[in-house]
């Protein structure tokens, strides 16, 4: 195959195929890599999931193994999670296809929204775990660049919370700033900056949340 329009026929069917299999909460999509980036969609089903189209461009993993970083020959990931920018969170593989020439030529990507699976996961936890004393749980993250210490430590306060970010209230990423202001995570140099991109909020609510957040530690402090 020299072309995806040489099998386009077949694999517009695989993407709509995929997508009745999997239900509503399943987005398949086929990119055409031939072409400019900027419209490398060609096929979607249940776009709604991304909120994209056909004619949008690809991602930043596809521009990357087009770059030439990837850790394996043809590229292919399977079953690593993701979040869209409302937050909500993702288990997705792309797979990519390419000519007789070895030359990346397009990709078949699965994205299934597991939102919904957490927030019931989480419920279920509570209710079968059994109870007795509480344990201390001390986690300690080995890292090589304060980048990946603050991605822990993200995902660490959003594990205390128990929500995706898409499901969180005001109240919830009071709680999340907190844990995490508690944790050093504004010492780290533009740690502001990555906090409000992945709670989607500006600068000026994380600085009112902030200053909302140690109000209502001191109201709750007898001291």
């Amino acid at each position: 195959m020299e072309s995806i329009r040489d099998e386009f026929e077949f694999l517009t069917g695989l993407v709509h195929g995929l997508a009745a299999q999997f239900g509503e909460n399943c987005e398949v999509v086929l990119h055409d890599l031939t072409g400019s980036y900027e419209s490398t969609i060609v096929a979607i089903a249940n776009g709604h999931i991304t909120g994209r189209k056909v004619g949008d461009p690809g991602t930043n993993l596809g521009l990357e193994l087009l770059r030439g970083n990837h850790d394996n020959d043809n590229g292919n990931r399977f079953n690593y999670l993701t979040q869209t920018k409302e937050g909500r969170i993702l288990r997705s593989s792309s797979m990519y296809m390419k000519n007789k020439a070895g030359a990346i030529i397009g990709s078949l990507c699965i994205n299934f929204d597991i939102t919904e699976l957490m927030v019931a996961e989480k419920t279920l936890q509570s209710l079968i775990s059994p109870g007795g004393a509480e344990q201390t749980e001390v986690k300690e993250s080995f890292v090589t660049s304060v980048s990946d210490l603050l991605d822990a430590l993200i995902q660490e306060a959003q594990e205390m919370i128990g929500k995706p970010v898409a499901m969180m209230t005001k109240e919830d990423k009071i709680r999340m700033i907190q844990l995490l202001d508690a944790k050093g995570a504004f010492l780290i140099k533009k740690g502001g900056e990555k906090i409000c991109t992945y709670l989607n909020i500006s600068k000026y609510t994380l600085y009112s949340h902030l200053e909302e957040g140690k109000s209502l530690a001191k109201e709750s402090d007898p001291s």
